[in-house]
């Protein structure tokens, strides 16, 4: 099976598996172009808000 599109994982939800996760895109819409931090998260956490502007953001698997 082909994924066209990467799971996205908005802040605050649980995290489906243990890895490593980046920052797609802000919830508000702003750009996070300039937020390209990584973090851990084991699986059953919940994804913080963004590290760069404390703002809930969409993550994806790095």
């Amino acid at each position: 099976m082909i994924r066209l599109a990467q799971e996205q994982y908005k802040t605050g939800e649980v995290a489906p598996e243990s890895g490593t996760y980046k920052v797609e895109k802000l919830v508000n819409g702003n750009s996070s172009s300039e937020d390209n931090t990584t973090i851990e998260i084991e699986k059953g956490d919940s994804f913080p808000p963004s590290p760069s502007s404390n703002e809930a953001a969409y993550w994806v698997k790095s």
